[in-house]
């Protein structure tokens, strides 16, 4: 390890050895406006959702935060995409049953299966595989109460290194729903979903859990799949100022996929399976156990949160080949974050480290129709990952404030062949990333911010093994960039908005290349390319007493432009980037008696199709789908009703293609997307 590396990671054991800290006695970080909370006090190792929003408006960059208000009125809610449609700068578009494709601000653009450029966190726990990877179907929406977008170098205090940031997905406590909860919706293609959730507060003890069913024959042919999800977390209050809690995850999840098809099959046929997938009887099937620990105290001016985890997954993942693969994932991780004084101006400083270790027994076997043959591959793949930051925010100004951090970090990835040594390997990078930025509070209710973040990504496991008999591990490097980012948030004349605009400047941008056998391709590093990009979303009360004193109309809306491409690229030029649209706009009209009913028309707009290439020969389509959206509520809102109806005119579209050097006439690329559906449900709180 580097002495420049080694002096960052220790920072943060030593940031707070001088004498100069003390607790301050003006405002907090930052200057929101106030808030009335009337729900019960929340728990130390999980803020509640006003105090969440004020820690991610303490840093100057694009950060939202999503309640569950935002997503639990809807039935079919089943993966990110219908969670955070209405966040700016999130392209997540559903691809079959629970699967998404996900991409922030254009990280992992060129992973046409799980993830890549993003962390993905549970109540502030690390879920990726320590090499970065990750999947979405373990992410169980009915449990959340909010979901923490951190987009790019604005999840520098959570310790995410990568071009796409963090998102951060919270349970509830017992102090945050306490009582009981069952929910029960229904709808089209088999769709059936149960849960049963509740919490409670006993002195120092509280808890909650929450166990949920799902079953669907799915749109497409062979898209159906069965899933078993069981999140419980307890928590102890040690004294006043400290408090510990455990959380335990257990997912069962049985997944069949269809496939992506051609273009015209895409379009003409959209609900048939690729004839491949339902010859060797394509699935993903996942059973995982998760538990972690978070532990909070609350010091003189600081706040120490430290925990780990252990997560095990067994994937038995039937496609090409027969894949079983047995992961265990431990997690470490701690913060402290410190409001104070130095030389009589107002400070705030996060520091903090995360480690990761995971090992992976990785076994394919030739695919007999979904039944396991002859085995063809047999590896032992390890990856450890571990980094530390360091931000500061001095307030020059009582409502200026100036933010310097560091964050650095080194991973290792190392895959032991069992059946032929050769086909080995092992990578190891190490990075320094800075960050600065300025941290307005132009008026009580908005502030206006700007910043420059480095970021850097390590190659994930099964990129690197695809590159061994090529040349081994040292043909792909870690992907870096600079970004350059401002905006501002807040709420001005009735209107709520967020804005930001940003442009980085990507070196050795991790893509997908012609591969030596016609056909192929592999992830190698581009030269050099840009992302850049706006972010608006806005809502705000347009009109009030239409048909009754106290009824009202509220809009909201987001829009992302995306431009991303080559820079004087080799081959492609000044191409755009495949896989994502340079257009998004999102809106909703919602009405709202005080009977407690509510009615809520939407639109889905992508005025441009995207490149599907790098040669950027095929694209998308456009499309426009309109929906409706309603509910009502009961008994003092114990009883909630509410239906969706989606893409209203039965439109065909392509939701998500998968990626490729350059894609031939009748390449397989295209999910088709969801067609005219309908969900209803009902929940009862006691």
């Amino acid at each position: 390890m580097s002495r420049s590396l080694r002096a960052v990671l220790c920072a943060p054991l030593f940031a707070f050895s001088g004498p100069a800290w003390a607790q301050t006695a003006g405002p907090s970080a930052t200057d929101l406006p106030e808030m009335q909370v009337t729900a019960p006090a929340s728990a130390l190792t999980v803020p509640s959702n006003a105090e969440a929003q004020q820690r991610l408006w303490s840093t100057p960059g694009a950060n939202s935060m999503v309640p569950a208000s935002g997503f639990l009125d809807r039935p079919g809610t089943t993966g990110i995409r219908d969670m955070l449609e209405y966040t700016p700068g999130v392209f997540a578009q559903p691809k079959w049953g629970e699967d998404t494709r996900l991409s922030i601000r254009g990280s992992g653009l060129a992973r046409n299966s799980h993830l890549r450029g993003v962390r993905l966190l549970q109540d502030g726990i690390p879920i990726n595989q320590a090499d970065g990877s990750g999947d979405f179907q373990e992410l169980d929406p009915l449990t959340f109460q909010r979901v923490e977008v951190l987009r790019g170098g604005n999840a520098f205090a959570l310790g995410a290194n990568t071009l796409g940031g963090a998102l951060n997905f919270v349970t509830p406590t017992g102090h945050d729903a306490p009582g009981g909860n069952i929910r029960i919706e229904g709808g089209t293609n088999g769709f059936l979903r149960g849960q049963v959730s509740g919490g409670m507060v006993k002195g120092p003890w509280d808890g909650w859990g929450s166990a949920t069913m799902l079953t669907q024959d799915g749109w497409r042919d062979h898209s159906g799949g069965r899933s078993d999800r069981l999140n419980l977390n307890v928590g102890y209050r040690i004294a006043d100022n400290a408090e510990t809690r455990l959380f335990f995850a257990y997912n069962s999840l049985q997944q069949d996929i269809p496939g992506a098809l051609t273009r015209s099959q895409a379009l003409q046929t959209p609900r048939m399976a690729n004839p491949a997938n339902l010859a060797l009887n394509y699935q993903r099937n996942i059973e995982s156990y998760r538990l972690g620990s978070r532990t909070a105290i609350q010091l003189d001016g600081a706040l120490v949160e430290f925990g780990g985890s252990w997560v095990t997954r067994h994937l038995i993942h039937p496609i090409f080949q027969y894949l079983d693969n047995q992961t265990n994932d431990f997690n470490l991780f701690g913060r402290v974050t410190a409001d104070g004084q130095v030389a009589g101006l107002r400070n705030r400083l996060v520091a903090g480290f995360n480690y990761a270790y995971g090992t992976n027994d990785n076994r394919r076997f030739v695919n007999l129709s979904g039944v396991r043959g002859a085995q063809t591959y047999s590896s032992w793949d390890t990856a450890q990952t571990v980094d530390g930051y360091v931000e500061n925010s001095l307030y020059v100004l009582p409502r200026l404030a100036v933010v310097t951090g560091v964050a650095g970090g080194e991973a290792m990835r190392r895959s032991d062949n069992r059946l032929n040594a050769s086909l080995g390997g092992e990578g190891r990078w190490n990075w320094i990333n800075p960050r600065a930025g300025l941290l307005w509070q132009v008026t009580d209710q908005v502030q206006a911010f700007g910043n420059l973040s480095w970021s850097t990504e390590p190659p994930t496991m099964s990129d690197l093994v695809a590159l061994v008999p090529l040349g081994g591990f040292s043909l792909l490097k870690p992907q870096r960039a600079t970004t350059l980012e401002i905006g501002s948030r807040g709420t001005a004349g009735g209107i709520t908005f967020e804005a930001s605009a940003y442009r980085s400047w990507i070196d050795k941008e991790i893509q997908l290349f012609v591969g030596a056998v016609s056909g192929t391709s592999y992830a190698r590093n581009a030269d050099r390319t840009i992302h850049q990009g706006i972010e608006l979303g806005a809502s705000a009360e347009v009109a009030r007493a239409l048909f009754n004193p106290r009824d009202s109309v509220t809009l909201r809306g987001v829009y992302t432009f995306s431009d991303f491409r080559f820079d004087g690229d080799a081959t492609y030029g000044d191409n755009q980037l495949p896989g994502a649209p340079r257009h998004v706009l999102r809106a909703e009209a919602r009405y709202r008696h005080p009977s407690g009913f509510w009615v809520a028309p939407n639109l889905d707009y992508v005025p441009e199709g995207f490149y599907v290439d790098n040669a950027n020969t095929t694209r998308t389509d456009a499309y426009f789908l309109v929906g409706l959206r309603a509910g009502a509520e009961f008994l003092d809102g114990r009883l909630g009703v509410f239906l969706e109806a989606r893409n209203l005119a039965d439109q065909r579209y392509i939701s998500s293609a998968s990626v490729t050097p350059v894609a031939a006439p009748n390449a397989a690329l295209f999910e088709p997307g969801l067609g005219r559906s309908a969900y209803a449900g009902a929940r009862f709180r006691f």
